[in-house]
């Protein structure tokens, strides 16, 4: 992977050239310019044989524009891009290649009172400490161990919310602190390598599910860094690189990397633009996974959180359960469902039993279509509410029958049907021999993969569509994964939007009927999906406890 991709880099390097670039690509050229140079210094540094042809071929192109005075010059013209230009002469600098009034130009503007000094956030500051420190220019700002602490990386952040840039921020930081896997950091007092490689593994589940070989590539190369060779995830980010690889060494990267109107229609620009930087990330996880001077060590164990969420999913299941009744129950039949699935789960039957005995009345001699309008999963819910409490309703036990017998008909049925046969049987109305014949091969387990994608959970966030949000947790939790770390943030993030009644979400706006319509909703899923982790786990999972 990383001879291929280099090669491609290489037989492209003349477009790293700012001075070659039209007006509108100059900075990105520049940038595009620093991230080959440091590619070429950590190959010097991880790897102790000389560079081969291409690497050499990419250090002569960088050499030949850094020399140049219109290059170096720029620095002391705009103190602001200072790293811009400096990762240049850090990467020139470990190749062995010192160029003495670049030098002076840097330390210049380092100490001049703005370039180093000027507001960064965390991962940024880190990123010039780290600079100055290749370059082997002295000064005096804090520590990388003064700032770590601030980072988002070390602040136990929520993976459902983090946004691509944010995730940049996290691999970036662990680049910097570590020096690219070369060194141990003095990470803050409380905290934990378990929980920092659990949550990039959690990031590597979603950034997989969602094909972002950029984002892919830099959380491999972090769990490099950190010395993690032994993760799942990380075999998974591999044959996924491997397998997005073109045959020419290039590596696409995600869609919006370059804007529209810089390429104008420049097909071949475009080719490039779009991949050299995921390129280069693919190379880096290759150049760190076989370096001899990059920390090893064995996967942490990740930390062990199994908080309660029984009295948040109790008054939720009260609230619901007494809010439905004021309603029509042939559209309040999902809520009733989820209010008897989640009193099982709580081992609190009784919680159900009023709504259930009301609905069951009022819906007596319910026309055949309120039972079809709801499916089988939800109808099935009720059904088997009502039996456990010993409850009938003669329109429902109808209804039942006689999907029963026109499932008997059919020779076989579809995998996304297992589910509501499998109802059939635990209802007493279909044999388990029956349905076995029934059920094609690889769909005898009710929820075998998850209906919805946790690649989808960032995006759901952000648009705070708390039923996806539900959905996602609930199918994690029936396919096994209710104690995976991005299940517990998204059950934190669930319980966080529960108002003091028990009802969940935020609606945001004033009208009473709209309001409560909106909350029943949300409330119907959350509660579904939080009585699932219940009876997946035997005990609920709620958000880890915020740190002061």
């Amino acid at each position: 992977m990383e001879t291929r991709a280099v090669a491609w880099l290489a037989a492209r390097r003349t477009l790293i050239d700012p001075a070659e670039a039209a007006t509108d690509r100059v900075l990105f050229a520049r940038k595009a310019l620093i991230e080959t140079a440091f590619l070429v210094g950590l190959r010097a540094r991880l790897d102790p044989e000389p560079l081969d042809d291409d690497y050499a071929a990419l250090l002569d192109q960088v050499e030949g524009i850094a020399a140049r005075p219109s290059y170096q010059e720029l620095i002391a013209r705009d103190e602001a891009a200072l790293l811009l230009y400096a990762g240049t002469y850090a990467a020139l600098r470990l190749c062995g290649r010192e160029a003495p009034e670049f030098r002076r130009v840097i330390t210049q503007a380092a100490a001049g009172g703005y370039a180093a000094v000027f507001e960064r956030i965390p991962y940024r500051q880190l990123d010039l400490l780290h600079t100055l420190e290749l370059c082997g220019v002295q000064h005096t700002l804090p520590t990388m161990d003064d700032v770590l602490p601030f980072t988002l990386l070390c602040n136990s952040p929520n993976v459902v919310k983090l946004a691509d840039r944010d995730i940049y921020a996290i691999t970036h930081t662990i680049f910097y602190a570590t020096d690219f896997g070369l060194r141990e950091p003095r990470w803050p007092r409380d905290f934990d390598p378990g929980a920092a490689v659990e949550l990039l593994e959690a990031l590597l589940d979603l950034t997989l599910g969602q094909e972002n070989a950029d984002l892919v590539g830099e959380l491999l190369c972090c769990l490099l860094c950190l010395g993690v060779r032994d993760s799942e995830e990380a075999r998974r980010a591999w044959e996924f690189l491997a397998a997005a690889q073109e045959a020419d060494g290039r590596v696409n990267g995600p869609p919006g990397v370059v804007h529209p109107g810089l390429a104008d229609g420049d097909d071949a620009y475009r080719h490039w633009a779009t991949g050299y930087h995921t390129t280069i990330v693919a190379a880096l996880a290759a150049l760190l996974d076989r370096s001899p001077r990059v920390v090893r060590r064995h996967r942490p164990s990740a930390p062990q959180v199994r908080p309660t969420v029984e009295q948040p999913l109790r008054r939720a299941v009260v609230w619901l359960a007494g809010t439905s009744r004021r309603h029509d129950p042939a559209m309040c039949l999902p809520a009733a469902a989820a209010v008897a699935y989640a009193a099982e789960a709580l081992g609190e039957p009784e919680l159900a039993r009023p709504l259930l005995l009301d609905f069951s009345e009022r819906l007596v001699d319910a026309d055949v279509g309120v039972w079809q309008g709801h499916g089988m999963e939800v109808v099935g819910e009720f059904a088997s509410g009502l039996r456990a409490h010993g409850i009938t309703c003669s329109s429902l036990d109808m209804f039942l029958k006689s999907t029963a017998a026109a499932v008997e008909l059919l020779d076989r049925v579809p995998p996304q049907a297992a589910y509501n046969v499998q109802r059939l049987v635990g209802l007493g109305l279909i044999s388990p021999r029956r349905a076995a014949a029934l059920i094609d091969d690889g769909a005898d387990a009710p929820h075998s993969a998850p209906g919805t994608a946790a690649a989808d959970l960032p995006d759901a966030w952000k648009n705070y569509h708390l039923g996806h949000i539900a959905g996602i947790v609930r199918d994690s939790a029936r396919a096994g994964r209710a104690q995976h770390r991005i299940t517990r943030d998204a059950v934190a993030f669930l319980l966080a939007q529960q108002s003091s009644c028990g009802a969940f979400g935020r609606p945001a706006c004033d009208d009473p009927a709209i309001r409560e319509r909106t909350m029943l909703s949300w409330t119907q899923s959350v509660v579904t999906a939080l009585a699932s982790v219940h009876a997946a786990c035997g005990t609920v999972l709620t958000a880890p406890q915020s740190r002061s």
